[in-house]
């Protein structure tokens, strides 16, 4: 296996890019997170799984070695592909895909385009547990940041606001400030809502 490639940067795109390592140049696969953190120079390292299939011989490549942790547990999950795992690596940041994982918010993984409601709830399913235990979070302050935001969203029920667009504001906040307590959720939220 290819576990990491390190060379001149040849040539680069949002979906790949061509690494010269002495004279061979290795097209490498990536998502639009990898793409945004690349270094502006032509040296550059990226941790690659190698994707072996009956047709075709895949190279991926992570600027992060967590990035690629979680590619790899995504392509476990039943129904999801390699396009898809990239798909979810480049709508989400590899921090929120693990949050929204170990918070079990279907919400945030089914907004990735091409899941649906089935697929989403299978990669919370299949992948919590792991996702706790390979990347140690702790389970209590996952569940305190849960409580936070069913608490933000009966009172803004309360309001009278519709519970989808609600929540739908909540995870917006929760995505700039994780940590928010309730009184912030609400606030911030009610300024998009």
């Amino acid at each position: 296996m290819i576990a990491q490639l390190r060379g001149k940067l040849i040539e680069k795109n949002p979906t790949n890019v061509i690494i010269d390592c002495n004279g061979v140049g290795y097209e490498v696969n990536i998502s639009l997170h990898t793409f945004s953190l690349l270094p502006k120079g032509e040296a550059i390292q990226l941790f690659t799984f190698l994707q072996v299939k009956e047709d075709a011989h895949t190279l991926w490549g992570f600027i992060e070695k967590s990035e690629r942790e979680i590619f790899k547990l995504l392509l476990s999950v039943s129904g999801v592909g390699s396009s898809t795992a990239r798909m979810v690596l480049s709508s989400l940041t590899p921090k929120q895909v693990l949050q929204a994982i170990a918070t079990a918010d279907v919400a945030v993984i089914q907004s990735v385009k091409g899941i649906g409601a089935k697929t989403a709830q299978r990669v919370i399913l299949d992948l919590k547990d792991k996702v706790l235990k390979l990347f140690d979070i702790d389970e209590v302050a996952v569940n305190l940041g849960n409580t936070n935001k069913e608490e933000a969203l009966s009172a803004l029920e309360v309001l009278g606001y519709n519970r989808k667009q609600a929540e739908k504001a909540c995870n917006n906040v929760l995505k700039e400030t994780p940590n928010a307590t309730v009184e912030t959720i609400i606030k911030q939220a009610l300024k998009s809502l």
